[in-house]
């Protein structure tokens, strides 16, 4: 099992990367170059240098170095007259020049040692003002990376006519982070990695012990609450600096992770894809908080937590939850959009395929739909708590089994983001804990659904009621904790229901296919054939309840039935493939398998003998799901409703109509071919059990004498 953590996964993709070491980590306290900091810092990026990574550093520490010479060489010549009468510090612009030289050749030689070869590069920034400079410095660079070279940038403070670097904001850069900062977006890194003397930014000063580490930042949650401490002993900078560096190349695109540069490992481990250190990622507001990205194991108890508190509501409390949902996803329209075509965008740019965008896409008259489902949802019957029988066990003993909610449901769930919605309000309604896994192509789109849904939960409850899990590398995990999660739900491919099934010892609910049939038969009126056939296959041919194969009597091959059902489907551009018989006799091509999904405008067409032979094909390729007989013969319909073993079984009706919203269920979790606990469409009953409830008055069972058993059904309202 990969354990990286799931926010960290970018490290993957990391070639590219800069690394920019703070003047207080290249120092010591008393002002004396860190040396061993410095092994430590060259030694990690010769080993990435090695391994095939380019590595680019930008250094601080040449003014601190510089006044640390001049202050030994003023002391040396100086008189004791002169040491009874300090002098004023040293000019900056002295130091740095100073500084510059012996900072690069204490590089050098350290490198030298690992037999790796430097560069310097000094910049000021007047020059990034220059297009032609720019690409110069690209060029260069690049050519350095290619010889395994390790380019050293720091800015040339010597001769810098910048003024003070908080009063002058028309400069390109004021500091080597920000410099760290634009050389990142100029030469296109995949990573930046700014070394501090403290593990990261905290929510306030370091020094103060209840001040925490933020793992990774977020914009709109932490900008305001964090208080910076003071800025850097010995730099410009200061924590201040490399949050705004850090933020400024997150939002362009680049990951950038904050930690310590005393450690001699950090950034190995960073590379690693440790959770160290404070992560700046463009995506980061997209991902769940819960406990600031916690464990599997603390985000399916605090889910189960959160559920008891919501059983605890009185009945109207959890209906006004649903109907605030409702209310906050029309409000929020715009915004739902905005996210959902920039994943619908995604998806097309990256040459997935049709169906699955098509699964994708949300509109807005979707989105209006998907409320009003909310609120149905909200004005059906309370279901947790109902009496389901009364039965007295002997004269003063009442056993009640009453319905009550499953506990914490994990929902593993591909492309279609109004599946959250549904999925939410079902487990709300229910009183259910849920973790809910979307695919990464509809992250953006997950994100907000779940953002504007927990913004609807009262504090009474807590936002931890509905987890949204960041990848799939927590997935294994997950799928350990039978002690915590009580049912899985994968929605999806055949491959992730196999795969979910084989890894876990939680009972899983689903569908591994939608082979979904449709069988004319001889007696069948065409004209209603017709247009089932034309609602089962384009009304969304993507959704698991359309038709995937026809098959027909032999009898309308003869009479020209046939020839009218084909071709009122190929007018409207459903491509059709043949079984064995139907290939052979109608002159199309063989279809791949006779046990195929589509999910798009196509369709197999098979050729039987009667209804019983209609039965065998289905029960041999289908995924007993959805199938459907049109026929006007009504001792036929029987046989094939009775005999064929799906979880829905129609008579001249689309299979469309299996859903739990068409069903008037409200809404769906999925739709279950097993025949355990839940079959068909899933809605509120396939998410709850049962409790027993005993009232007695000191009854005993006393070896079987205790009572006199009367086992007496009671009516329910008693």
């Amino acid at each position: 099992m990969d354990s990286m953590d799931p926010s960290r996964a970018f490290v993957r993709n990391v070639k590219r990367l800069i690394v920019k070491v703070g003047t207080a980590v290249v120092t010591r306290g008393d002002g004396r170059l860190a040396l061993g900091r410095l092994g430590a810092l060259c030694e990690q990026l010769k080993q990435l240098n090695s391994g095939g990574y380019e590595v680019i550093l930008v250094t601080s520490g040449a003014v601190g170095l510089g006044r640390q010479r001049l202050r030994y060489r003023r002391v040396a010549n100086s008189s004791f007259a002169d040491l009874q009468n300090p002098h004023t510090d040293f000019d900056g612009k002295a130091c740095a020049a100073v500084g510059q030289s012996s900072l690069m050749a204490l590089y050098d030689t350290m490198f030298s040692q690992l037999d790796v070869t430097s560069s310097q590069l000094l910049v000021t920034d007047g020059v990034f003002r220059d297009k032609g400079f720019r690409q110069q410095l690209s060029d260069t660079v690049t050519s350095l990376l290619d010889l395994r070279v390790i380019p050293i940038f720091n800015e040339n403070d010597a001769v810098s006519d910048r003024k003070a670097p908080y009063q002058d904001s028309s400069g390109i850069f004021w500091d080597n982070d920000s410099l760290a900062c634009l050389l990142a977006m100029e030469l296109k890194a995949d990573l930046l990695v700014l070394l501090s003397d403290v593990e990261g930014l905290y929510n306030g000063p370091p020094s103060d012990p209840k001040s925490k580490l933020i793992h990774t930042y977020v914009k709109e949650k932490h900008q305001g609450e964090i208080t910076f401490g003071d800025k850097s002993r010995l730099g410009r900078g200061g924590m201040t600096a490399k949050v705004n560096a850090a933020t400024c190349a997150a939002d362009a695109g680049i990951p950038v992770v904050i930690t310590s540069g005393k450690a001699t490992d950090n950034i190995l481990k960073v590379l690693q894809g440790e959770r160290i250190g404070t992560l700046f990622h463009q995506d980061a507001h997209l991902w769940t908080l819960v406990g600031d990205q916690v464990g599997a194991r603390e985000m399916a108890v605090a889910a189960r937590e959160c559920s008891r508190q919501l059983q605890g509501l009185e009945a109207h409390a959890r209906r006004k939850i649903l109907l605030d949902i409702a209310d906050a996803l029309e409000e929020n329209i715009r915004v739902i959009m905005a996210e959902n075509e920039a994943d619908v965008a995604a998806a097309e740019e990256s040459g997935y395929e049709t169906s699955l965008v098509s699964r994708l896409a949300l509109e807005p008259k979707k989105i209006c739909a998907l409320a009003e489902s909310v609120r149905k949802l909200a004005e059906m019957e309370e279901p947790i708590g109902r009496t389901l029988s009364r039965t007295e066990l002997a004269d003063g003993l009442i056993l009640e089994k009453r319905s009550c909610p499953l506990g914490v449901i994990l929902v593993i769930f591909e492309s279609r983001p109004d599946a959250l919605v549904q999925i939410a309000s079902l487990a709300i309604r229910s009183g259910n804990g849920l973790l809910l896994k979307g695919g990464k192509e509809a992250k953006r789109s997950n994100a907000i659904l779940h953002q504007i849904i927990c913004s609807a939960i009262p504090d009474t409850v807590g936002d931890k009621l509905i987890g949204l899990v960041i990848s799939r590398e927590e997935i294994p995990d997950l799928l350990k904790l039978d002690d915590v999660i009580d049912l899985v739900i994968p929605r999806g491919s055949n491959m992730l229901v196999t795969k979910v099934k084989s890894s876990t010892k939680i009972p899983v609910l689903g569908h591994a296919d939608g082979i979904c049939h449709v069988y004319v038969d001889k007696s069948a009126n065409i004209d209603m054939a017709k247009r089932i056939l034309h609602d089962a296959k384009t009304d969304y041919p993507a959704a698991c309840n359309s038709m995937e194969t026809l098959i027909v009597h032999k009898d309308l091959l003869s009479n020209g039935g046939l020839n009218e059902l084909i071709f009122d489907l190929q007018r409207e551009a459903v491509t059709l493939y043949g079984g064995p018989r139907a290939s052979s006799l109608l002159n199309i091509a063989e279809a791949c398998s006779l046990h195929h999904e589509y999910s798009s405008m196509a369709c197999t067409i098979e050729i039987v003998d009667d209804v019983f032979a209609a039965i065998d094909h289905i029960h041999q390729y289908g995924s007993a799901h959805t199938d459907c007989i049109i026929t006007e013969d009504t001792e036929v319909a029987e046989i094939f409703l009775q005999q064929v073993d799906s979880a829905a079984v129609f008579h001249n009706a689309s299979t469309r109509f299996c859903d739990g919203s068409r069903f008037g269920f409200g809404a769906e979790v999925g739709i279950s071919t097993s025949r355990i606990h839940a079959r068909g469409p899933v809605g509120i009953e396939g998410l709850l059990t049962i409790r027993w409830l005993l009232r007695g008055s000191g009854q005993v069972v006393d070896g079987g004498n205790g009572v006199t058993f009367t086992h007496k059904d009671l009516p329910l309202d008693s």
